[in-house]
């Protein structure tokens, strides 16, 4: 007996996942925890040193908890324009992008639960790989074959 069934294609569905144990808190301790970690780091840190002058950078943290609570949550807190500061940033490429995203993804698993961290890791890459398209169409380069960014491993 075969299975005479049509192929499937594959999914590009965002993946519904419960978000049970998702919390402001959760948010808070990631957001402090990565964003101490990015400043320091030598390919992401005059980035956000350049960006976002040291009297503004608690305001900036209060901002991107907004957002990923607005992103996991739904909370609605958030209702800037994200991009458009991105856009703003000549010295933002590929390196960067790949590395904040390595950076994030270490920072989540280290303070979530496996399935909230996937969760969070697919948005945060999902994000990371529309806004580096964007810069990159932004600074006139071709984007029509480019693949999403290969995950980098830290040590």
């Amino acid at each position: 007996m075969s299975d005479t069934s049509p192929p499937t294609a594959p999914t590009t569905a965002i993946p519904v996942v419960s978000t049970r144990g998702l919390s402001e808190d959760m948010i808070r301790a990631v957001v402090d925890r990565f964003y101490a970690n990015a400043r320091e780091d030598e390919l992401v840190g005059p980035v956000f040193k350049a960006a976002v002058p040291d009297q503004r950078w608690q305001a900036h943290l209060d901002t991107i908890v907004d957002f990923w609570s607005s992103v996991l949550l739904g909370t609605r807190r958030y209702d800037g324009r994200p991009l458009r500061k991105h856009l703003m940033l000549p010295e933002l490429q590929d390196v960067q992008f790949r590395r904040w995203l390595a950076l994030f993804r270490q920072t989540v698993e280290e303070v979530c639960p496996p399935d909230l961290a996937a969760f969070w890791v697919d948005r945060s890459e999902r994000i990371g790989n529309s806004f580096r398209i964007s810069v990159r169409m932004h600074n006139g380069d071709d984007v029509t074959g480019l693949r999403p960014l290969e995950r980098e491993v830290l040590p």
